[in-house]
């Protein structure tokens, strides 16, 4: 019994170390709140709303050391909803991310599903993403800061950390015969934080954004012959689906003082080319020109206890170019942690609207994740629990 139990530590001890340059990490994300709108066409609405502050998820990443300051890395994550347990991001197995590469002394570059450089680098700095949850995205998260979308079939390189550098480039294959250009998207961008200091920069250029940024899910339409757009639902931006181009600048910093975290983000987004996608019912106002959005946006946290801080912000968009339209958001918001890993949180997000927007009528306010308001004015409010693991 002894020598068995011997070998058996022996072995045991043999298989960590022939594993020791390898690891495996299981991850996730449960977050499940309830929340209450004040008008959802025309209605009151109080319902359970699932991966609020952070989207719920679980995940598996690991390395391998090749040695030589090489090692292969690979990400597969999982998104779903906790109340009913059916997949997140329109269906897809691992719609968060999916993704293999080589890391070296150079750099890393992978392949797969992954994020833009404006999620990269400037969305972590968003008051939505920090502490508002989506809810709080820009108008509809018409610049992507909210993480609405991902890059499919893409090819993608982040530098290493050069004293609070990197900067990351992607392109994701359009995949048309005889048309490379077609769906494609390019996207790069760059962070930089030092001390009490933090900057975020990104681009994105995608073409034919219904089919290859908005579309880019399993249950996505993928030709002109599909009924209706993908993703491009609110009506802040939902009459541009036919853009031939779309076109994202966003720019974050932050800086923090004592308890205090200020922050400051703006973004453009240009919807070109319209009436140049085609598809069934995309453009049915017969749009030539571009739709176009100036985002701003300020905050300001207070860490009250190191377990419970208090926040609010600001969120201002302009609509122009085809039409004109204003939309004004502010967000406050409460998050006790009970322990490392699990807390406690409160967010209240107001909209009003003015002018004309994307679908040549009346503006309505039109909260992202949620239907629109019969009225210019939105309020929505949610309590719930997020735990890490």
């Amino acid at each position: 019994m002894k020598k068995s139990i011997a070998m058996s530590l022996a072995l045991s001890g043999f298989a960590s170390l022939a594993n020791a340059q390898s690891t495996v990490t299981l991850y996730g994300v449960v977050d499940a709140g309830l929340q209450y709108v004040s008008n959802v066409g025309g209605h009151h609405l109080f319902q359970a709303s699932s991966g609020n502050l952070q989207g719920d998820r679980w995940g598996l990443k690991g390395t391998e050391d090749l040695g030589g300051n090489m090692k292969t890395v690979f990400v597969l994550e999982n998104g779903f909803n906790i109340y009913n347990g059916r997949l997140g991001q329109g269906g897809d197995q691992f719609g968060r991310q999916a993704y293999v590469g080589l890391s070296t002394r150079y750099g890393t570059v992978t392949l797969g599903r992954q994020y833009d450089s404006v999620v990269d680098f400037v969305d972590p700095l968003g008051a939505a993403t920090q502490w508002g949850t989506f809810y709080a995205a820009h108008a509809g998260d018409v610049d992507n800061m909210n993480n609405t979308n991902r890059m499919n079939n893409s090819i993608k390189y982040t530098s290493n950390n050069y004293n609070g550098l990197k900067f990351s480039a992607g392109y994701s294959l359009g995949g048309i015969a005889g048309a490379s250009g077609r769906n494609q998207i390019i996207t790069g961008g760059f962070g930089y934080s030092t001390g009490s200091f933090s900057l975020g920069a990104g681009y994105v250029d995608a073409r034919n954004p219904n089919y290859s940024f908005w579309g880019d899910n399993a249950l996505s339409n993928t030709s002109a012959s599909a009924a209706g757009s993908n993703n491009m639902d609110n009506r802040v931006f939902s009459g541009y689906a036919s853009a031939g181009r779309e076109q994202i600048f966003a720019i974050a910093g932050a800086y923090i003082i004592g308890s205090f975290t200020a922050g400051l983000t703006y973004s453009n987004v240009q919807f070109k080319d319209l009436g140049s996608t085609a598809g069934v019912n995309l453009n049915p106002n017969g749009y030539s020109g571009a739709g176009k959005f100036h985002n701003t946006e300020m905050s300001l946290r207070y860490q009250v206890t190191p377990a419970f801080s208090v926040a609010g912000a600001w969120e201002y968009t302009h609509a122009y170019g085809e039409n004109n339209a204003n939309y004004n958001e502010g967000v406050v918001g409460l998050d006790y942690f009970i322990s490392k890993r699990t807390d406690f949180y409160f967010d209240a997000i107001y909209m009003h609207a003015s002018g004309a927007d994307s679908t040549g009528r009346a503006a309505v306010a039109n909260i992202n994740g949620l239907s629109a308001s019969s009225t210019q004015s939105q309020v929505a409010t949610i309590a719930g629990m997020r735990v890490k693991f």
